[in-house]
Order: structure tokens, then C-alpha cells, then sequence
């Protein structure tokens, strides 16, 4: 995982979003183990208490789980994945739509554009 932070918000939360992503999109696959906190604020150039921070978000939501000596884990919840991902999805329709409002297409405009070059990607 490589991850370009953004200066103007926390990091845990920036993380936290990353995580979110991984899981939804199945790179993270449920019931999957996840590396420990060290390993993965070493990994991502991050200091254990923030990393550890961002886990504990994600536990608070749900989306991972802790088994004792064992580590952390990806919930095995589909229904919770498949809820976030469409909450995700939804969240980022909606701000394509507001920005296509700003430059001033309507969301049937806005569609057409979708359809005309999404395909190319």
C-alpha cells in the first residue's frame, strides 16, 4: 500500500479512508488477517500510535476485528462491506454531480459525458 498524504487533514483519518477502500474493493479480502500495527506503520512511514488510531476506527465501525494473540482481521460481514461500498460509491456520484453542477451541466449532461468517456478507461 502506498499512500501520498494530503497536509491539510489528520492522517489516522486519511488511513482510516485508505483502510476503507482496501476493504471494499477486496484487496483487503474478509476474514483476511492484517499486518500488525507495527508492520503496517512501518510500511507506510507512520507512527504506530496514529496507525493504531485508524485501526481502532475501523473496529469502532466494524470493518475489522480483533482476535486475541491472533491479531487483527477483516470482518467477515458482506452485508457491512457491501453497505459501505455502496455508501461510498453514492458519496462519490453525488460529487461528480455537484461538480458537473459547477461548471454548469445538469446531471443528464453529466451522465452523457459518463457514458461518453467512461468507456475509455
Amino acid at each position: 500500500m502506498d499512500f501520498l498524504f494530503d497536509n491539510e487533514r489528520p492522517i489516522y483519518i486519511q488511513l482510516v479512508e485508505k483502510l476503507r477502500i482496501e476493504i471494499v474493493s477486496g484487496k483487503l479480502r474478509p476474514g483476511e488477517r492484517i499486518l500488525s500495527v507495527r508492520e503496517l506503520a512501518l510500511n507506510l512511514k507512520v507512527n504506530p500510535n496514529t496507525m493504531q488510531k485508524a485501526l481502532v476506527e475501523l473496529e469502532n465501525e466494524g470493518l475489522v476485528y480483533t482476535e486475541r494473540t491472533n491479531g487483527k482481521f477483516v470482518t467477515q460481514n458482506d452485508n457491512l462491506i457491501e453497505n459501505l461500498k455502496k455508501k461510498m460509491a453514492e458519496e462519490k456520484v453525488n460529487k461528480y454531480l455537484e461538480d458537473m453542477l459547477d461548471l454548469g451541466i445538469d446531471n443528464k449532461e453529466a451522465l452523457k459525458y459518463l457514458k461518453e468517456i467512461g468507456g475509455k478507461f
